[in-house]
């Protein structure tokens, strides 16, 4: 599967957003914190957090008997970069334009 589809399909799912938000606001969480802030088995976060590190969104580190979790940005980026912000480019030109047109 394509990274961007990994990404996408990482990005679909509401719950694998919300861990996402969780290692935003603070990076370098265990397993058992962020399966307290969910209701629902370890393993079935276990299985959400094997999906966001496949897109690579998740990355892990061992410390000690640890293994914590931290958010990556960069795919999210990418993703950005390629199918965000070149439609959005023209558009806020265009109103740029118009806004200096008006002035005028």
């Amino acid at each position: 599967m394509p990274d961007d589809d990994r990404v996408f399909k990482a990005l679909a799912d509401p719950t694998r957003r919300f861990l996402l938000d969780l290692l935003f606001a603070r990076d370098g969480r265990t397993l058992t914190e962020l399966e307290s802030e969910l209701e629902m088995s370890r393993f079935g976060v276990m299985k959400h957090l094997r999906v966001l590190e496949e897109a690579g969104l998740v990355v892990t580190r061992r410390s000690g008997r640890e293994k914590l979790h931290f958010l990556n940005p960069v795919p999210i980026r990418l993703i950005h970069d390629r199918w965000i912000d070149k439609y959005t480019e023209r558009h806020a030109s265009a109103l740029a334009d118009l806004k200096a047109e008006l002035e005028e």
